[in-house]
């Protein structure tokens, strides 16, 4: 662990502050910067909510690191061997942040963007050397989802992204490395698919927002949630495995592939869309259906972690 005792993390909304509890949980020393008048508060009320589910699995069952909350970026990084940055994704609020870590950091820390929508190379052009600046998008919570999207690229020094993801992997994480630059990255892109069909089967009166959201959480979902899509059709292919699934299934697919929808999020949609979700939701708040939600994600991934596939 003495690679990355001390870590910070910049920008404490509620991708900062779970990356927080995460890191604290884990035994690392955690410097916080926001500026945010209520960033301490805010970030402190966070990790008590998260903490017991951390410790439920297992992750808060060590003597955590010590906390701190810092006014400036300079002295938030100072001692960083790692900076985990989460600050709101406009590429001008990021390029000035860069310039402040650049001057701060040590010789050798890290920095890793939560970015899900810039391009690691249009967030370089904010370093003068961006050779320790890599993409590290989490998914939210990234206290309790563990996939991490990891990125470096040809101004990317050759061992950063192999110890970032040694890091990651040190607090629990699952990493995936991206190796060509696309909007969205991987995940998002796969959610994004994912919805766009969902949107068409409602907008189309095939089924509601509720049956839709039901065929996916009691139908492949709960395969998703032990292997990927490719590794299951395999298995769904018998002995012979994906080949077989491949030539059986070919024609089917090809023709679901070109019915399927292109709809688009205006404001009809947006609105048959909420409508759908609401009465979904029922009596049930947001603070509810959130909490329900890491309950079910937590008693999920204990279930999984004998089995699962790093």
């Amino acid at each position: 662990m003495s690679e990355f005792n001390n870590v910070a993390v910049i920008g404490a909304g509620v991708i900062g502050a779970s990356w927080a509890a995460l890191f604290l949980a884990c035994g690392r020393n955690v410097a916080v910067h926001d500026p945010s008048p209520t960033m301490e508060a805010d970030v402190r009320r966070y990790i008590d909510n998260a903490w017991p589910t951390l410790r439920e699995l297992g992750l808060a069952n060590i003597l955590p690191g010590q906390l701190s909350f810092h006014d400036s970026v300079a002295s938030a990084v100072g001692d960083a061997d790692f900076v985990q940055e989460s600050v709101p994704e406009r590429i001008a609020i990021k390029h000035a942040l860069f310039a402040q870590l650049e001057a701060a950091l040590k010789p050798g820390a890290i920095v890793a963007s939560s970015a899900s929508g810039l391009r690691l190379g249009e967030m370089q052009a904010g370093w003068q050397d961006p050779s320790h600046f890599i993409l590290g998008h989490p998914f939210n919570p990234p206290h309790l989802i563990p996939l991490v999207e990891v990125m470096g690229n040809e101004r990317t020094a050759p061992d950063v992204v192999a110890r970032a993801e040694r890091f990651y992997q040190q607090v629990g994480k699952v990493t995936i490395r991206v190796n060509r630059e696309v909007p969205g990255h991987v995940a998002n892109r796969l959610q994004a698919a994912l919805w766009r069909e969902a949107i068409h089967l409602v907008s189309s009166g095939v089924a509601s927002v509720e049956d839709v959201d039901k065929a996916v959480w009691a139908g492949p979902g709960l395969r998703w949630a032990a292997m990927g899509p490719t590794m299951l059709f395999h298995l769904g292919g018998g002995p012979q495995g994906l080949a077989s699934f491949c030539e059986k299934y070919t024609e089917s697919f090809h023709g679901w592939w070109d019915d399927l929808g292109d709809p688009r999020l205006d404001s009809g949609t947006a609105a048959r869309l909420v409508e759908g979700v609401l009465d979904e939701a029922g009596q049930d708040s947001w603070a509810v259906l959130a909490s329900q939600r890491d309950e079910l994600i937590t008693h999920l991934l204990k279930a999984t972690a004998p089995f699962r596939r790093r």
